[in-house]
């Protein structure tokens, strides 16, 4: 049977009776941790468990952990890592090994308490006008240079056990609002996004997994990327991403309508899976309920994409630190 189409978090710091009973009926691709989930590493690892016996499988388990702002793991579990803007900018012509790195021991810092995946490498553009929501999180401003960054990011997940998700598809960068809360729009054409927001996300697409941006572009649909048939395909083959595609969280306020509403229309418009966050338990199971099982491709993607999770390879810790930091010219956490 497939896969459940949702991605599903949890309240707390354990599974409630009620979270665990939903869990195995919907059967959802995934989870997604957030702080609220987190207090100590065996706790952390109680609840991963508590996940994967919900469903009875080895699923897929997620987490924001780009580092900066945007970390739900926090010392004494994981280091503090400065924004990524900042760390690029340190390491400056050792960027890219510093990136591959700082991804290598974020790998290991998730792959300790039971999570086997990063809604990262970021492959959104930063410009003058990006949204400060965003701005610092983004690796550059140059296309190449983002595409060659998220790629060793990717790399050191990979090399660590860990999946990459892409983000955010296909170009988050040119928002001046936060779409947690607004609806940003892009009204530029598609000849000159393809040269720049786009290309980063062709060069990786053969990523296994890559989330969808919340932003309406105005002059290709006039509905959010997420929700549009037109950018999916644009995405699909334009791009030529043919990984795995969650949404970004359907509970942000650039979407309108019910939980419910949302998933099915991200679904219909060619997403493979929703990620529904921060809701009620009844929001969940409604999410659930809509999004029904994984669509026959859909499928066929998760399964290529839980192909590349692989055990972690060797890390010298104590090495991988020492050359960071001579990377970083001695600061390579944030303080």
């Amino acid at each position: 049977m497939n896969f459940g189409a949702t991605i599903l978090d949890a309240e707390g710091l354990r599974l409630t009776a009620d979270e665990k009973a939903l869990f195995r009926e919907s059967d959802p691709f995934g989870f997604i941790l957030f702080a609220r989930n987190v207090d100590s590493a065996d706790q952390v690892r109680a609840l991963c468990a508590e996940m994967r016996d919900a469903v009875g499988r080895d699923c897929v388990i997620t987490v924001d952990q780009e580092g900066g702002r945007v970390q739900r793991l926090r010392p004494p579990l994981a280091r503090n890592w400065l924004p990524a803007l900042d760390h690029v900018a340190r390491a400056g012509t050792g960027a890219e090994r510093a990136m591959y790195l700082r991804a290598r021991l974020i790998a290991h810092e998730l792959r300790a308490v039971g999570i086997d995946s990063n809604c990262a490498p970021m492959l959104d553009l930063a410009r003058d006008d990006t949204h400060p929501f965003l701005r610092n999180r983004c690796y550059g401003s140059d296309p190449e240079t983002v595409a060659r960054l998220g790629r060793a990011v990717a790399q050191g997940h990979l090399d660590g056990g860990v999946l990459p998700v892409v983000k955010h598809m296909p170009g988050h960068g040119r928002a001046t609002l936060d779409s947690h809360h607004d609806l940003p729009h892009v009204a530029l054409a598609v000849e000159a996004l393809d040269s720049t927001d786009f290309a980063p996300f062709r060069a990786l697409n053969d990523m296994p997994m890559g989330m969808t941006a919340h932003l309406v572009y105005d002059r290709i649909d006039p509905r959010p990327a997420t929700i549009s048939p037109v950018m999916m395909a644009l995405i699909r083959e334009r791009i030529g991403f043919q990984g795995l595609i969650m949404t970004d969280d359907i509970s942000m306020k650039a979407l309108a309508g019910s939980i419910a509403d949302k998933t099915v229309q991200a679904l219909a418009a060619g997403c493979d899976v929703a990620l529904v966050c921060n809701q009620t338990l009844a929001e969940r199971a409604a999410a659930a309920g809509a999004a029904g099982r994984m669509r026959a491709e859909a499928q066929a993607r998760a399964e290529r994409a839980l192909a590349l999770r692989q055990p972690p390879g060797e890390l010298d810790i104590p090495a991988a630190e020492a050359e960071l930091s001579r990377l970083m010219g001695g600061q390579v956490y944030d303080r």
